[in-house]
């Protein structure tokens, strides 16, 4: 697609609080605050009789954007049935949520988001076995690298391998945006490293996310903070996309060749699907060319549904129950963003032929999944949401990160499944 000259307005928030339980405490409430894990498992029950039809009603459909298969089934090709058990965890039992994300604690007062599973129409995803995951992962180190949703995936991944050993926190710097936790028992270390841009850039943004100057972005670098740690990693997880929509000069070279609208800057705009094709490509060359040969999982575009707005003027996500198969043809960012990532990921595989290097490359493809899911997003439950305050309308809705738990649990199913198998 050609570039655009629209703007692409994202997110006001930057830097996250810890993932402590001081910081996930934000009111009186202590666990569920709704009845306990019982009532949890109750409405989960009386979820399946109601939504039975709902699964039976839905049957496989095509699809015009081309999928990647994981061996003899495509575990991204499914659709989300009930789950009567309900999560793996609760905010409960596990002090790694976030407060932005910790939905329940926060007041949501539903929980039919947390009574369904995914389900290949072509074999089983295992719910998550975080006995098996450690033990396999013994003397490993995992990379998480890329923006605030690849921290919403590790405050899953936590909460999930908590349930066998608590991490100790070893690193973690000023604004914990790069974090570092060991499992002293399995000698087993996971990194969530920052890189919103996953190349060299210098951002001049407050802890609120409002900008001072433009972002100055390096097209011809990648961002030295994860590819300096590249060598110690087993495992690697990198994602990125969101942050591409910002405002930003692009240099090359060491000039600057052009911007991503820059109104009062007398410079060629480039857009940035140019910025995103190139970083990819970038990449996947770095991965191909270097001597350390981790497994490398690339995440994909990860979907808003942000209705009757955006984020910045009243948008908001108040559905309660996930799309069937086909409900849900995406927006017009996911139909660019997307066929880049797929275009660009089926190159470098075609340009690692048989080698060694290809089964150390994967496609961790959690966009079609996650698209179905407009019911598992924070929506106005990124503070505390208390009885006499206004209505979810009237406050500003995250449409874009997941509750935790929530579906984003699913996201590490598939990473278990894809590594162990």
């Amino acid at each position: 697609m050609a570039s655009t000259s629209r703007r692409w307005w994202w997110w006001p928030w930057a830097t996250p609080p810890p993932f402590s339980s001081s910081a996930s405490r934000h009111h009186k409430g202590e666990g569920w605050g709704l009845g306990g894990p019982a009532l949890v498992k109750a409405v989960g029950w009386l979820l399946l009789a109601g939504l039975l039809f709902r699964v039976l009603c839905s049957f496989p459909s095509s699809t015009s954007s081309p999928e990647i298969s994981e061996g003899k089934c495509n575990l991204f090709d499914g659709e989300w049935i009930p789950n009567p058990s309900g999560p793996a965890y609760t905010n409960k039992t596990c002090r790694f949520i976030d407060g932005h994300q910790n939905c329940m604690l926060n007041g949501r007062p539903d929980m039919s988001y947390l009574h369904w599973r995914w389900k290949p129409y072509e074999c089983e995803l295992p719910q998550f076995d975080e006995v098996r995951f450690l033990s396999a992962m013994r003397n490993k180190s995992w990379g998480l690298i890329g923006d605030s949703i690849l921290r919403n995936q590790v405050q899953s991944l936590l909460c999930l391998l908590s349930k066998a050993e608590e991490p100790i926190e070893v690193y973690h710097d000023k604004e914990y945006r790069n974090r570092r936790w060991h499992f002293q028992s399995y000698n087993f270390t996971v990194s969530l490293v920052w890189s919103p841009f996953l190349t060299k850039s210098e951002v001049f943004e407050n802890e609120n996310g409002q900008s001072t100057s433009e972002i100055q972005l390096h097209l011809d670098i990648l961002d030295p903070i994860w590819t300096s740690q590249y060598e110690t990693f087993d495992y690697v997880v990198i994602a990125g996309g969101q942050w591409f929509l910002k405002v930003a000069v692009y240099w090359e070279n060491d000039r600057v060749i052009g911007c991503h609208y820059c109104q009062d800057k007398k410079l060629r705009e480039l857009g940035f699907e140019h910025l995103y094709r190139r970083t990819l490509q970038q990449i996947f060359r770095f991965i191909a060319s270097s001597n350390h040969k981790p497994a490398v999982l690339f995440r994909t575009w990860a979907p808003d549904h942000f209705e009757n707005a955006e984020w910045f003027n009243g948008g908001t996500c108040s559905r309660v129950l996930p799309y069937k198969k086909g409900e849900y043809s995406g927006k017009d960012m996911d139909r660019i963003m997307r066929p880049i990532e797929l275009e660009e990921f089926r190159n470098a595989m075609a340009a690692l032929g048989g080698s060694r290097n290809s089964a150390n490359l994967k496609l961790l493809d959690t966009y079609s999944i996650s698209s179905m899911r407009p019911d598992g997003h924070v929506g106005p439950y990124r503070y505390p949401f208390l009885k006499g305050d206004k209505d979810a309308k009237s406050v500003q809705n995250d449409c874009l990160h997941w509750c935790v738990p929530g579906p984003i649990d699913a996201w590490n199913d598939l990473v278990m499944k894809m590594v162990l198998g």
